[in-house]
């Protein structure tokens, strides 16, 4: 085994602060999150239950909804202009839908497996399960590099929901309660949330994992939910 880097340091944990909760649909599997002016878009997965939809924040409520073909596993989504570009699991294939209408304008494809999707100004950003990050040409959606993302020298992997704030990729570390912070330009971990407790123990027994983070830009707000949650919870960084 090589030896790490002498400045080589563990990534800090910092704990959260729940600033307001909202109604969360226990039905959805979620994949993917996303706040784009006002209106949360989300994504969901399981091969039959997988679609997109645009809903109201404050109540919960489904504003639009776009399903998926049943032989496809939904994965992450990303906004890019006037589009919604969102990924499958396993089957290699992702869908520009109109942002408007969620009409399908276009396919395209990737090797590997498909989770989720952010963006910076330039270009958009995929994880694919595995201790990388892709960067993806938001014209073609043809991949031009990878990052390889550590802490304290060794590989993350299973990375999973994105998004991107302030400079950052913040990222769902599946099967666990913790979201990492990666600077995207080294790949290094630069510290890490604990989310554990965000649901009662009740709750808890009818949940699935923690998974999905949208960032609300403009009012800067941070939110968080899980597969099958029953709520999502604007969030702080604890001082």
């Amino acid at each position: 085994m090589a030896a790490l880097p002498a400045c080589a340091q563990p990534a800090p944990v910092q704990s959260y602060e729940v600033v307001r909760t909202y109604p969360h649909d226990r039905q959805a599997f979620t994949e993917g999150l996303l706040v784009r002016d006002g209106q949360l878009y989300e994504s969901t997965g399981l091969e039959g239950r997988s679609w997109v939809r645009k809903v109201d924040l404050e109540t919960g409520a489904v504003q639009q909804q776009a399903d998926l073909d049943p032989k496809y596993f939904g994965e992450g989504i990303v906004d890019w202009g006037d589009q919604i570009i969102q990924l499958t699991w396993q089957n290699g294939i992702g869908f520009v839908r109109d942002r408007a209408t969620f009409a399908v304008k276009s396919t395209f494809s990737y090797t590997g497996e498909g989770w989720a999707l952010t963006k910076d100004d330039r270009r958009i950003i995929m994880s694919d399960g595995t201790d990388e990050l892709r960067f993806l040409d938001p014209k073609t959606l043809k991949e031009t590099g990878r990052v390889k993302v550590t802490d304290d020298g060794r590989p993350v992997d299973q990375i999973n929901e994105l998004e991107f704030i302030k400079g950052e990729v913040w990222a769902n570390i599946w099967q666990t309660d913790q979201i990492i912070r990666i600077d995207p330009k080294t790949g290094k971990v630069v510290g890490r949330l604990d989310l554990s407790g965000l649901l009662t123990p009740q709750e808890a027994r009818r949940a699935d994992v923690l998974n999905g983070i949208a960032y609300d830009a403009k009012a800067d707000r941070i939110f968080v939910t899980g597969k099958f949650w029953p709520w999502l919870f604007e969030i702080k960084v604890a001082k």
